[in-house]
């Protein structure tokens, strides 16, 4: 059976830029902007982040371009390209729906993150945030979170948006968002890491993120470094082998294009400390706020700031961009597969998984309010699904992924068919015991750590 997409000819990217900038969109999103600052400061700034670029380059790179480089080479989405690769039935397809099924579930809760990130930008536009403590911040945050009315409301929001800009296809929608709002996304992000460089005292925030203090690391530095990697790149999510497929297998430069994609979401990552720790050690606040660090403590951090309505205002749209870009891959890899799976058009299958994740989403956003006594080993809904989804499927995806690589497509043809096509840079022949053999021993050491 053919694929809607192979009826009316696959459609691909428009340019070579396209590729870069939506494969970055999608890893930038919020492991750079949220995640990322808040882990590092959980894990002493300067070492974390030394180590954490390490990986990058090591580990991420590498994986990034086999799930990128199988999509090349199947021309079609993850659960039908591996069947095309190996035959249906065939065990190694799991690969394709363990990263369509993490997408699913990710995409429940990441809608109601979102929908959270509207509503702040609006809050911070009405002044809500004037003349408040941090504490008084934490109460409007949780108050506003166990309103499901509220939630749901914004929600719909980027849900829609979504939706719209899926549902024009590659070219006309997500190409065209992502070359629109992609160039803006980095000169706001400078702009407020200058604005956060300039504020007196903030010196000292530069020193303790950039300066490296190996006292503090340790094998725990070292596994937040690697589920960080692989949460801000999106190894396993199956979109990457989603936007590879869109790649004209005899006309792109995958090597040198992974090697962009994962360089400017390196860079995101660096500057959004840049623009977070500064300002908090300018107002003596505590780098180490965990997964609040957005909701609670910057709030109050704004009020505090000279112009710090501006700078929340470009903060919080900053991140919805950022979240935005993300979500498109999300939904893209969801809607393409179905499609392919159920021989349905694109625009069908895309409002069928707006509706479908955004049904989803109410669990998540009913169990931080009415529903937050319902507790799956022992967290809320939200919390399980995250864990699940995020320490179990996603891991166990790219180990899953990591094996193909050395059992079935075998290192030295990945290495030769990712490097088809490409100019100055190829990935040499001294990374076979890499990913032979560290890789997969990297992954497998983050699972463990995540069930334990």
């Amino acid at each position: 059976m053919k694929s809607p997409d192979e009826k009316q000819g696959r459609e691909s990217w428009g340019s070579r830029l396209g590729f870069i900038m939506a494969a970055s969109g999608f890893a930038i999103g919020l492991g750079n902007i949220w995640r990322f600052p808040y882990v590092a400061g959980e894990n002493g700034g300067g070492a974390f982040l030394l180590i954490y670029i390490m990986i990058v380059i090591v580990i991420g790179l590498p994986l990034f371009l086999a799930e990128a480089g199988l999509g090349r080479k199947a021309q079609s989405a993850a659960i039908t390209g591996l069947r095309k690769l190996n035959g249906k039935g065939n065990p190694w397809v799991s690969i394709g729906w363990l990263g369509t099924i993490t997408a699913l579930l990710v995409t429940s809760y990441y809608l109601m993150i979102m929908g959270w990130l509207f509503a702040y930008f609006f809050k911070v536009g009405i002044g809500s945030f004037q003349g408040i403590s941090s504490d008084q911040a934490a109460v409007i945050y949780e108050d506003f979170i166990s309103n499901p009315v509220a939630v749901i409301g914004y929600t719909i929001i980027p849900t829609l948006i979504l939706g719209f800009i899926v549902a024009k296809g590659v070219k006309s929608g997500i190409e065209k968002f992502v070359k629109m709002v992609m160039p803006l996304f980095i000169v706001m992000l400078i702009i407020l890491a200058v604005f956060s460089l300039s504020l007196p005292g903030s010196f000292e925030g530069v020193v303790w993120y950039l300066k490296p203090d190996f006292s503090q690391i340790t094998g725990g530095t070292i596994l937040a470094a690697l589920g960080q990697a692989f949460f801000s790149i999106g190894i396993g999510f199956a979109a990457a082998f989603t936007y590879g497929s869109y790649l004209k297998p005899k006309k792109s430069n995958l090597a040198e294009d992974g090697v962009w994609v994962i360089s400017l979401d390196t860079f995101i990552a660096f500057l959004s400390g840049l623009v977070i720790f500064p300002a908090l050690f300018a107002f003596q606040m505590e780098p180490n706020s965990g997964p609040g660090l957005i909701f609670m403590t910057l709030p109050s951090l704004i009020e505090q700031m000279p112009l710090g309505y501006l700078f929340g205002l470009l903060f919080f749209f900053l991140i919805i961009i950022g979240a935005l870009t993300t979500g498109v891959g999300l939904i893209e890899t969801l809607a393409v597969n179905t499609a392919e799976l159920l021989d349905i058009s694109r625009k069908t299958s895309v409002w069928l998984i707006i509706g479908a994740t955004f049904i989803l989403a109410i669990p998540s956003i009913l169990s931080q309010g009415p529903w937050s006594h319902v507790q799956i080993f022992g967290m809320d809904i939200f919390g399980f699904v995250d864990y699940f989804s995020g320490n179990i499927l996603l891991t166990l995806g790219g180990l899953l992924l990591a094996l193909y690589v050395v059992f079935q497509w075998k290192v030295r043809n990945f290495i030769d068919d990712i490097n088809f096509g490409t100019g100055s840079i190829r990935l040499p022949e001294a990374l076979k015991p890499i990913v032979t053999y560290v890789i997969p021993l990297v992954i497998a050491a983050i699972m463990v750590s995540g069930l334990l």
